[in-house]
């Protein structure tokens, strides 16, 4: 049986900031103002809002309202959010080189659904 690769909390934050800096110019500079967060992992009531099963697996969420369906009426709604959660990440990772493909994987995963992009668009993209 393959062990999860687990690394600091230090490193993973790495990972992520990486998978960040690799993005196209044109795609990052309309990600300035939606933070990236890491998590340890998903509590109870996220799972259950983001239809995961219990026992199943959630490696990111994008919290907000995507690009392409905003508007100028659109005021007063919560900021945009990216969240990672590192345990499940590692959960399913058993090298470094799994670990940081996953974690970009994720990371760009989540953006694409800030630009709109739903899962059938990110799984013929590779990031499903």
């Amino acid at each position: 049986m393959r062990m999860a690769y687990h690394v600091t909390r230090d490193r993973f934050g790495t990972l992520v900031e990486q998978a960040l800096r690799e993005l196209p110019q044109r795609f990052a500079a309309f990600l300035a103002e939606v933070p990236v967060e890491i998590r340890r992992r998903p509590g109870p009531v996220t799972l259950r809002r983001a239809g995961i099963e219990p026992g199943g697996l959630l490696l990111g969420l994008y919290r907000g309202h995507p690009r392409t369906e905003r508007s100028v009426e659109d005021s007063g709604r919560l900021p945009d959010v990216i969240y990672i959660y590192k345990e499940p990440i590692e959960q399913i990772c058993h090298s470094e080189a799994e670990l940081v493909e996953q974690v970009r994987k994720t990371v760009l995963h989540e953006i694409g659904h800030h630009f709109g992009l739903d899962e059938d668009d990110l799984t013929r993209l590779g990031y499903g």
